[in-house]
């Protein structure tokens, strides 16, 4: 019987397509995110379509008052004024003319403002955008620090749908004013918000197409309200508001069920068991070091605002950002506020054309990408750990020149 000669090696031969396959670990939270997925399913682009939903009610709130607020039209009766063409309604007698629509289609005609100084018909305006203002800089750090995006999403959507309810109940213009501040402060993070979930769930390929996406909701929420205001022009302005409220809060209902929180956030806080589920991946033990340092420097609730401290390149980036949006406020906003006092003959169509022409390019609530890291460096990556404080910074810009503009409209009355 032939004895077997044949023997094992000790040295197993190594397959080096393999190891070219495996490639180097990590180095931020980003690459390991994409080396799981290795792209972005459908499945999350949904997802990230659903947030960016966010931007139509957002806008919607944002220049509801450009058709609430608006000058209604109105004539001269029994013949007279009608040889003077400079007669005002304020130089002639009440009981000589009269509204061409019902009284209640706007807080100037329900009210009897239409002589009152301008700085008390644009006060509702003005308070609108103080309060984005104060919900800017007191709401930002909480989607990065406590709540999450989706939490402060669901939030801030159902409080601006429930305070545009409240507003359209309002009896007198200073509750008015003052529920257009609540409504303000609500809606100040909604945007922001919703900018950034929608960009973390979705890999680096798509994050570009996806805060396009958010920008172009916000135009077609915009462009919505002359359609919805035109089917009403000669119902009360309240109804509007109760409109846009009602779809708001359908919205955040489905924000609730529906949307899933950022793996990116889930990974930072510690939640990993939530992250793989969302990704759909069983472990992530090749990168623990990575997400150990991002969950160390996220600790503490002003963590993204001590970027700004410690980076000095930051805060230079973020002033010029800011400054570019200060300008940029100034006409997007300014341009459809003062829609009423340009002699506009057709204040739906004038709308519609203002917006029709943002189409073709870049809106003043813009800053997608603004604040996202994007692997662009090991110190600058770390940009978008406070997604949701730093792009909210770059909106005060816009939201500071809105209440200019809401000056600037009233004095021109």
């Amino acid at each position: 019987m032939a004895e077997d000669h044949s023997t094992t090696p000790l040295l197993q031969p190594t397959d080096a397509s393999t190891d070219e396959k495996a490639g180097p670990p990590p180095a931020s939270l980003d690459d390991a995110i994409e080396s799981f997925t290795g792209g972005t399913s459908k499945a999350l682009l949904w997802l990230a379509f659903l947030a960016s939903l966010a931007w139509v009610f957002d806008a919607q709130q944002t220049f509801i008052n450009v058709f609430t607020d608006a000058q209604p039209t109105w004539h001269s009766t029994a013949g007279v004024g009608a040889a003077d063409a400079t007669a005002t309604q304020c130089s002639l007698p009440r009981d000589s003319w009269a509204w061409d629509h019902p009284k209640c289609v706007s807080i100037i005609s329900e009210w009897d403002l239409q002589c009152s100084p301008a700085a008390l018909v644009s006060l509702p305006g003005s308070a609108f955008f103080v309060g984005c203002l104060a919900g800017g800089l007191l709401l930002a750090t909480l989607a990065d620090s406590r709540f999450g995006r989706k939490n402060m999403l669901f939030f801030s959507s159902l409080s601006m749908s429930l305070s545009a309810a409240l507003t359209a109940v309002s009896p007198n213009l200073f509750v008015y004013s003052s529920m257009r501040f609540v409504l303000g402060f609500s809606r100040a993070t909604v945007g922001t918000n919703a900018l950034v979930l929608a960009t973390e769930l979705v890999g680096r390929r798509w994050r570009v197409t996806v805060g396009i996406m958010g920008l172009l909701c916000f135009t077609l929420g915009f462009s919505s309200l002359p359609l919805m205001a035109y089917l009403l022009r000669n119902h009360s302005w309240r109804i509007l508001y109760l409109l846009t409220s009602m779809l708001a809060f359908i919205y955040s209902v489905i924000v609730f069920f529906v949307l899933k929180e950022s793996p990116r956030w889930l990974l930072v806080r510690g939640r990993r068991d939530e992250a793989m589920q969302i990704l759909g991946i069983k472990t992530l033990e090749c990168c623990s070091d990575v997400f150990e340092a991002e969950e160390e420097e996220e600790d503490g609730l002003f963590s993204s605002m001590r970027v700004l401290y410690e980076k000095k390149w930051v805060f230079v980036r973020l002033v010029v950002a800011m400054t570019v949006g200060f300008g940029i406020g100034m006409v997007y906003y300014g341009l459809p506020l003062a829609l009423g006092n340009l002699g506009t003959s057709n204040l739906y169509c004038g709308v519609v054309s203002d917006e029709g022409e943002e189409l073709g390019g870049d809106d003043g609530e813009g800053g997608g990408g603004v604040g996202r890291g994007g692997g662009a460096g090991d110190d600058r990556r770390r940009e978008g750990r406070g997604g949701g404080g730093v792009v909210q910074n770059v909106r005060i810009g816009d939201h500071v020149f809105g209440f200019v503009c809401c000056l600037v409209a009233g004095d021109e009355r």
